[in-house]
């Protein structure tokens, strides 16, 4: 069977025609699998939701209960069969209930990673390379710039920083699901036991990590109602990225800007963020991570999407791998 018979892009998405479903459609669908619960991956509206027990719990979260049609937790590396074709769910190290999803069907097995990171991370399943035909990987950071550090080093610098600047509150930008959660469990494993103030909008998903199972330690509301300005001195407080840039920001003491991002290796990114402290810590797999992985997949062919898709597509070539990009749209890097 030909690839682009069993998987192939369509405006809302990647489409498969003999089981009739999209994998993260862009727009409502009838039949949808999803690989994690990021907005630009997970949508509201479709008919029926196949994804993760924690995907669905997210989008649940995020969306409210009716926000798909019917749903059907996936079970990691369960098979499950859709109008005759074989689909797999696997972990994808991306965040809470990410997962990459294998498709089979006459023979051929292509595998849709979503977003993937490679690091080891304590709030999520490892990404497990799956052998297949075609992979379909994301480029977000694809080109060889792109080399993250440790993130235990990036931590450290913020630590270091709460240190040498006791009287200042420490702002970090962090997207609401995976990164958020994901810099407190580096806190936490860093030996930092003071609490954690975190802004309201990460409220829910940090609960609904503990209550998975994954110690955030003790979190509280990143608010003056019960505090004054002086009480925030010495503190590391957590929100979104877009909070800082608004009033919400101000009522700390002498607030240093920080931003955990893959996006924080480019300097000037951090100086228009008017970032003082970049902390390089990315949810997304490096260049050497994209290249490593192709490799350990052992696919013939790679399909590369939402990034920096030319510099890997060209990679592919130079090691005798075909390739090409998907050129999808409507994917955005909420995970960075």
């Amino acid at each position: 069977m030909r690839a682009r018979d069993l998987l192939h892009p369509r405006p809302e998405g990647l489409y498969c025609p003999p089981g009739d479903f999209f994998i993260d459609p862009v727009r409502p669908v009838g039949r949808a699998l999803i690989t994690h619960g990021h907005s630009d991956h997970a949508r509201a509206g479709h008919g029926a939701v196949l994804a993760t027990k924690e995907t669905l719990d997210i989008m649940g979260l995020r969306y409210g209960d009716g926000f798909a049609g019917s749903t059907q937790a996936a079970k990691l590396g369960e098979k499950i069969a859709i109008n005759g074709v074989s689909v797999t769910f696997h972990p994808a190290g991306h965040v809470l209930g990410s997962a990459q999803i294998a498709v089979a069907h006459n023979g051929t097995c292509i595998v849709a990673s979503g977003d993937y990171k490679r690091q080891a991370d304590a709030t999520c399943a490892p990404f497990e390379p799956v052998a297949c035909d075609v992979f379909i990987t994301e480029a977000t950071f694809g080109l060889p710039v792109f080399r993250h550090p440790p993130d235990s080093d990036e931590i450290a610098r913020l630590l270091k920083s709460v240190r040498q600047f006791p009287e200042s509150a420490h702002l970090v930008g962090a997207y609401a699901l995976g990164k958020a959660q994901r810099v407190m469990r580096l806190l936490r494993e860093a030996g930092f036991d003071q609490p954690i103030h975190i802004h309201g909008a990460l409220a829910k998903l940090s609960a609904y990590y503990q209550s998975r199972g994954i110690d955030l330690g003790e979190l509280q509301p990143a608010t003056l109602e019960d505090n004054t300005k002086a009480d925030f001195a010495g503190a590391i407080v957590i929100g979104p990225p877009s909070a800082f840039a608004d009033r919400w920001a101000r009522r700390f003491p002498e607030p240093i800007a920080c931003f955990a991002s893959g996006w924080m290796r480019i300097r000037q990114r951090a100086k228009q963020r008017g970032v003082e402290l970049p902390l390089i810590i990315s949810d997304h797999a490096d260049w050497d991570e994209l290249t490593r992985t192709i490799r350990e997949t052992g696919a013939r062919e790679v399909w590369v999407t939402h990034g920096r898709e030319e510099a890997l597509v060209r990679w592919c070539e130079l090691s005798g791998i075909a390739a090409r990009p998907l050129h999808l749209v409507g994917y955005e890097d909420e995970g960075d």
